[in-house]
């Protein structure tokens, strides 16, 4: 074990002078960060109390994510209603969980199940309504509102994206030229503007007396927004087949949405999961935007509790909380879509 070690060491890390270097000085940034981060973070840290003068080890002082766990988890939602929060993301993690364990023909039922079902459950059961008390969503925030936008992003982003890319496809000049347009202008436009737009625009184009909820335009915003990225990462995996998959298809009689769903979409998404996977994940580090817009999700919470006088000079642990549980997201969604990849890999079958 560790002559193949020293070996390997030798090829991928000395192999030449410049190699060598970069790794010695990679070494030496290790050594400078990790074991003072380690000292800041755990050995040094306070992690019992109630208040900021408990926190006189001289470490990160995690009394403050103790104290304001809950707002950061879901902002202003009612206590005695975050049971509805939670049970929305238990059946989505539960649907996404089964679908590993049945067979592939009911999968779609699944999909179909995340596209147009769930969204309406979910909604009844944070919003309320049916003898539910209702929340408005101006109550809503924390990392319950920065999941809520990117899940409803990537349910209605993903369809969307698909269409789009086949439209871009199409020999019909007329979708074939709206979708290039339409992909091509939502890429053009930076997401803040979006999101002002949909924010404080949007409502002064509507009649007098008509309200859509500030939320709902948000959500629809960044989906729109985000699928025009996902049809350019779509529209690369239709292009890498070749031409005589549609020719196949055809000579067995086989229609133009036959064709697309059954023969070449499953063979395009499959060869750009990566890409979907790195847009899904983007969507996700981009919704804490709406904080500019005055929507509270997780960072927007730590910035409104810095500014807490009791809990001044508290920043830097609140955006270590947060990064830690985007980063371990992004790794889960990492390491899923890596999983997906090999599964539907072709080249050693």
């Amino acid at each position: 074990m560790l002559i193949n070690f020293i070996q390997w060491s030798k090829k991928s890390l000395f192999s030449n002078w410049w190699n060598s270097l970069i790794t010695l000085f990679c070494i030496y940034l290790l050594f400078s960060i990790i074991p003072p981060f380690i000292n800041w973070a755990i050995l040094d840290a306070t992690f019992s109390g109630k208040l900021k003068t408990d926190c006189t080890a001289g470490g990160a002082c995690w009394v403050f994510i103790r104290v304001w766990f809950e707002k950061l988890m879901y902002g202003f939602y009612p206590v005695e209603h975050i049971w509805r929060i939670n049970l929305s993301f238990i059946i989505f993690i539960g649907t996404i969980s089964f679908s590993f364990f049945v067979r592939e023909k009911y999968k779609l039922y699944i999909l179909f199940f995340l596209i147009f079902i769930f969204p309406v459950i979910a909604f009844i059961l944070i919003r309320g309504g049916f003898g539910l008390t209702i929340v408005e969503t101006r109550e809503w925030g924390g990392l319950a509102l920065t999941f809520i936008l990117a899940i409803f992003g990537i349910i209605l982003s993903f369809p969307l994206g698909v269409l789009l890319a086949m439209g871009r496809r199409s020999e019909l000049p007329v979708i074939k030229y709206f979708c290039i347009c339409f992909i091509e202008t939502w890429r053009g436009i930076p997401l803040l503007t979006v999101l002002f737009a949909a924010a404080v625009m949007f409502p002064l184009l509507l009649p007098s007396g008509t309200f859509v909820d500030k939320l709902l335009r948000v959500a629809i915003g960044i989906a729109i927004f985000e699928s025009a990225y996902v049809a350019e990462v779509v529209r690369g995996g239709l292009q890498s087949l070749p031409r005589g998959q549609y020719d196949a298809a055809k000579s067995i009689g086989m229609g133009y949405w036959q064709m697309n769903f059954f023969v070449v979409l499953p063979q395009a998404i499959k060869t750009v999961i990566p890409g979907i996977t790195n847009t899904f994940i983007a969507l996700l580090k981009d919704t804490p935007l709406i904080y500019l817009i005055g929507m509270a999700e997780i960072l927007g919470i730590v910035n409104m509790a810095k500014a807490n006088p009791y809990w001044l000079g508290m920043a830097v642990e609140g955006y270590v909380f947060a990064a830690i549980i985007f980063g371990v997201v992004s790794f889960i969604l990492s390491s899923y879509s890596q999983k997906l990849e090999k599964k539907f890999s072709t080249e050693n079958k």
